[in-house]
């Protein structure tokens, strides 16, 4: 589990070696003239066995976000986002302690409420709205072997640019009973929706932007999580594609939703995801 609050260490264009991206599969499209590039290390939430890596680049208010992550639920989406405040408000990485019901399982409400709502759906097309934050017909997939690789380059808003650093990284999705697949046998119903396996919307993983101010309340306090992850209209693709018992009969409409959406170069979309 992710220890709170971890001191993080920012990177940037001077102290990024080129054998760190090579090694990691991710290169730096952002780097060059005045761009600043910022790792993140996913770790596992839920036990998951998840882990990964991601890079932010700015260039402007250009943000290209490059994740390459492993030990994902295998043939299934992957809902992900940049979770956080734009506000200056303290946000971290949640662990095992945040279980308060102690059911075993972290799940997204729980975890919200230290890692905060969503600011960026990081889709693989269209928009990247915290309403789009369970769009999973939009969300990367997994491979055979649990593994997503992901990169898009998007507009963000000035208040983005000026808190990336206050910005992390959540992915969702666990494999409680490693059948490989979302089930409600493995963890039961999920409290966004009892039509929904917990398996589908629980955090697999988390991770922090290094070097970012770590304590430094404003005014005002801290800012409660606990919003948009609840409010999001499920869209009926999801209940159709990740409940494999109940929805036996619909498990093919997830089946066209099977692909890696590749980005096309030089394609930039408008984020409405800045608060």
């Amino acid at each position: 589990m992710i220890a709170k609050r971890a001191g993080r260490r920012l990177v940037l264009l001077a102290t990024v070696p080129a054998a760190v991206f090579l090694t990691l599969g991710l290169s730096g499209p952002a780097l060059a003239e005045g761009g600043k590039a910022y790792q993140i290390d996913l770790a596992q939430l839920n036990d998951s066995g998840s882990r990964g890596t991601v890079m932010l680049s700015l260039k402007g208010n250009q943000l290209t976000v490059q994740i390459e992550s492993e030990g994902m639920v295998p043939g299934q989406p992957s809902a992900q986002h940049l979770h956080g405040s734009t506000k200056g408000h303290d946000f971290h990485c949640p662990n095992a302690s945040d279980d308060t019901d102690g059911d075993g399982v972290l799940s997204n409400t729980e975890a919200t409420v230290d890692y905060g709502d969503i600011n960026i759906s990081l889709t693989t097309s269209g928009d990247t709205k915290a309403a789009s934050g369970l769009a999973v017909e939009r969300m990367p997939i997994a491979d055979k072997q649990g593994k997503v690789s992901y990169e898009r380059t998007i507009t963000v808003g000035q208040d983005v640019v000026d808190h990336i650093k206050d910005l992390h990284v959540v992915q969702h999705g666990i494999d409680r009973n490693n059948n490989d697949k979302y089930d409600f046998d493995g963890a039961g119903k999920s409290e966004l929706d009892p039509k929904l396996p917990q398996e589908a919307t629980a955090p697999t993983n988390c991770g922090e932007v290094k070097g970012a101010a770590v304590g430094s309340i404003p005014v005002g306090g801290i800012e409660t999580g606990g919003g948009s992850p609840q409010s999001v209209t499920l869209p009926l693709g999801m209940a159709a594609g990740v409940t494999a018992v109940a929805y036996a009969a619909t498990a093919g409409a997830i089946g066209v939703a099977r692909r890696r959406a590749a980005v096309v170069p030089g394609r930039t979309e408008t984020s409405g995801g800045a608060a």
